[in-house]
């Protein structure tokens, strides 16, 4: 699926006395400014990939992300997106996998929840990173065409980030989903495997990498 996203921004400064004085004596312009952070960026993506967006905080990266989502949304994809996982307080196996206790099991371990002691806890009596691996896991289980996780593992220590980063890219390929992930940490590459590395900067300039068949 050929994809072409455009991403604009109109800025303005409100002009109070302060902002004024700073202006006229660093000589600073007040005009409103228009920048692109996307300009006619081409990207071909199918089922199964794993996109794996990198670069410095504030230089788009979320931007990309969601023009992306929304884009494959409009193209008649369900989206998921990790942000909009909710869960209720109650222990983690009966929020996850229907009926079926295997299933949960598979789901929890999937997304880097293995100890038996986590599965009988309430998201309150987890840690930011529990929660997040629990987030994870009701990703996967909504089933959808794509999924999305802004700022991927950022509260995770190094080596989960890894495993766990690893075990999502094989289940969506197995699954023929497609995932979307953008983090400013550079170390998950091989375990992501990715299909597209596309690297961020600041304005409107953007590297992507097509590494399908690597």
């Amino acid at each position: 699926m050929k994809l072409v996203l455009n991403r604009s921004f109109e800025t303005s400064v409100e002009r109070s006395d302060r902002v004024i004085k700073v202006a006229e004596a660093f000589g600073l312009g007040l005009e409103s400014r228009k920048f692109a952070v996307l300009d006619n960026v081409e990207l071909d993506v199918s089922p199964g990939d794993v996109i794996y967006i990198n670069g410095q905080s504030g230089a788009g990266k979320s931007v990309l992300l969601r023009e992306l989502a929304r884009s494959l949304h409009e193209a008649g994809q369900r989206v998921s997106d990790i942000a909009e996982v909710v869960f209720e307080d109650r222990p983690l196996i009966d929020q996850i996998g229907g009926d079926s206790m295997a299933e949960a099991i598979r789901l929890l371990s999937i997304a880097g929840l293995s100890d038996a002691y986590l599965y009988i806890r309430k998201p309150s009596e987890l840690s930011d990173g529990q929660k997040y691996r629990f987030r994870l896991a009701k990703l996967i289980e909504e089933n959808a065409d794509v999924w999305v996780a802004d700022e991927f593992g950022a509260v995770l220590d190094r080596v989960t980030a890894k495993i766990v980063a690893c075990n999502l890219s094989k289940i969506a390929r197995h699954y023929g989903k497609t995932l979307i992930v953008a983090t400013t940490h550079t170390d998950l590459r091989d375990e992501l495997a990715p299909s597209l590395a596309i690297t961020k900067r600041f304005h409107d300039r953007i590297k992507v990498e097509s590494l399908h068949g690597e």
